[in-house]
């Protein structure tokens, strides 16, 4: 079973990107290449069970199994040692990138307090964009009785666009909420 934004792309976006840029090469329209889900916990410096937690959240918000993110090197500042886990992320690809997205537009985003739309500052120069989201409970996966505290995310977009405008296109068609 595909996903529904997948079949969206295959039929009608490729084709009005296609117009709408003048690509003569099917392979130079824009696609979405991958999602990253980041979760960074600095409580995790002095409680352990703070990153089991991250765990547990991110693996129900994006169905598979997230991988611990460790410190590069170590800063006295914080009490961060190098090696030591700090957080964790996820790397969503194919269906389950597209479910996700699907997901994240439709439901969850409608579910953020004050929502006026995502920024449209946010791109990379390279076609990718990057987004941050202060609560995790805006996902219907994450119970509000069982987490213990409330913690950001990052999301970001990689897309195979070559410019900001080319990714901007191709992330409007799939209905993301860009502010005005």
């Amino acid at each position: 079973m595909t996903a529904r934004l997948y079949e969206l792309y295959k039929n009608k976006i490729r084709a009005s990107l296609k117009q709408e840029f003048g690509y003569k090469n099917e392979m130079e329209i824009p696609k979405l290449q991958k999602i990253v889900i980041n979760m960074g916990v600095g409580e995790a410096v002095n409680d352990r069970k703070a990153l089991d937690g991250a765990l547990k959240d991110m693996a129900a918000i994006a169905g598979q199994k997230p991988i611990l993110t460790k410190a590069k090197k170590s800063i006295a500042t914080f009490k961060v040692r190098g090696n030591m886990a700090i957080g964790c992320k996820v790397t969503l690809r194919r269906d389950r990138m597209y479910e996700f997205l699907d997901r994240l537009i439709n439901m969850a985003m409608p579910r953020i307090r004050d929502f006026r739309g995502i920024s449209s500052k946010s791109f990379d120069g390279r076609g990718n964009y990057a987004l941050g989201l202060k609560e995790q409970i805006i996902f219907l996966e994450i119970n509000f009785d069982q987490i213990d505290t409330i913690r950001g995310m990052d999301i970001c977009f990689c897309t195979s666009a070559k410019t900001d405008k080319e990714a901007k296109a191709l992330l409007q068609a799939f209905d993301m909420p860009f502010a005005k």
